[in-house]
């Protein structure tokens, strides 16, 4: 029997050994979800193995771009995060609440029958490790539970992996203290190395669930020049993100700026189509459907997932409360980065870029917040040059 592998360990996996892994992960049950290639796209769909995962290609993101390319190794990793997020499973975007159907005069209730995935995540950025986090406390840490986000977050197994050397061109997670390197909230820690002539993951094991799916999976003990090698990768990454964004008295600054210009200039190019907020990983809107058959006699309640930049969304008797783009981008900006953190006690942004890059017109959160303090600063100026 293997000698039982302790949390907190560094282990080596060489990367022709890494299919025993996954391959030790799928006989415990999960249904493993990772990235993969469709029609010419970075998705995150089912795997059953390595072959479906992207070896050998990455990403080139700015705002308002995305493309894929051919790399010079056959990296499993090497690409930063695409427009899907892992939110998906955990929230599905269209989930039926409840169903009834008419008995007579009355509707009895029809409990759903659907059996509730047991995911396991393979390749989780950190920057989606701390949206899982903020989504932990809007739908687990408040006075009411959702049983429907709970029963997934609580069976999923986390394969997390850290960033690997190339920056990711719209990212600012550094910024907010999101990333490069995961931290906390996996059970397995990859960071992939290939040195001339190499290719292994340094592991780090993160519970006693990933020390156990180990037991099956060829493994040593990591040395100081290997873990040493892991961490110049991440730091790599770490110096070479695409943005930065100033998070200094952001949420006091957002508060004072409500009838700021800034406001309609973005207003003037942002097209309402809410790509920013399906595509981030902790926005939650959803709006709720009744709907019934032809016949009138079995009626059913779902859940879909919704975005606040819709006219509608806001609408209460009588109207819209917000009818105008500027105060629906005002209101969904000002939410992720300050009355978040009145509600839930953190910002709503992970810095994952997905914003900018599926931006069609290429709007960047963090030129916006750069433009509302330079502006305030020089307005400062000017008054104490008045004085």
């Amino acid at each position: 029997m293997a000698t039982p592998v302790p949390v907190g360990a560094n282990l080596v996996i060489e990367a022709t050994d890494f299919p025993q892994l996954l391959a030790a992960v799928d006989r415990l049950g999960y249904q493993m979800v990772g990235p993969t290639l469709r029609d010419g796209h970075l998705i995150y769909g089912d795997l059953t193995g390595v072959a479906d995962l992207p070896a050998g290609w990455t990403d080139e993101q700015e705002a308002g771009a995305f493309r894929l390319k051919r790399r010079d190794d056959q990296a499993l990793f090497g690409y930063g995060v695409g427009q899907q997020s892992w939110k998906q499973f955990l929230f599905p975007p269209h989930h039926l609440l409840w169903r009834a159907a008419r008995r007579g005069d009355d509707f009895q209730m029809i409990p759903p029958a659907e059996a509730v995935p047991r995911y396991a995540f393979i390749g989780v950025r950190s920057c989606d490790l701390h949206a899982m986090a903020v989504q932990d406390r809007v739908f687990l840490q408040g006075r009411h539970v959702d049983p429907v986000y709970q029963v997934r977050r609580e069976q999923a197994f986390i394969l997390a992996v850290n960033c690997g050397g190339q920056g990711c061109g719209t990212c600012f997670c550094v910024s907010m203290g999101t990333g490069p390197r995961a931290t906390f909230g996996f059970d397995l820690a990859l960071t992939e190395v290939l040195p001339e002539g190499k290719h292994y993951f340094l592991v780090e094991v993160g519970t006693d669930r990933g020390a156990g799916v180990l037991q099956a999976v060829p493994q040593r003990a990591a040395g100081a020049a290997e873990i040493a090698a892991a961490a110049s990768v991440v730091a790599a990454t770490a110096a070479n993100l695409g943005r930065q964004l100033d998070t200094q008295g952001v949420k006091e600054l957002l508060y004072r700026s409500y009838e700021h210009p800034r406001w309609d200039e973005v207003a003037a190019r942002c097209l309402n189509c809410g790509n920013c907020t399906w595509v981030c990983p902790t926005c939650f809107c959803h709006t709720i459907e009744d709907v019934t058959d032809l016949t009138g006699m079995v009626a059913e309640r779902w859940r879909r997932q919704d975005v606040c930049f819709t006219v509608d969304y806001s609408y209460l008797h009588g109207g819209s409360i917000r009818p105008s783009p500027r105060s629906r981008y005002r209101q969904w900006l000002t939410h992720k980065l300050a009355t978040w953190f009145d509600q839930f006690g953190c910002s709503g942004c992970v810095g994952c870029g997905r914003c900018i890059t599926w931006c069609p017109v290429g709007i960047d959160i963090t030129e916006e917040i750069r433009a509302i303090r330079e502006t305030e600063a020089s307005l400062k100026e000017t008054e104490h040059g008045d004085l």
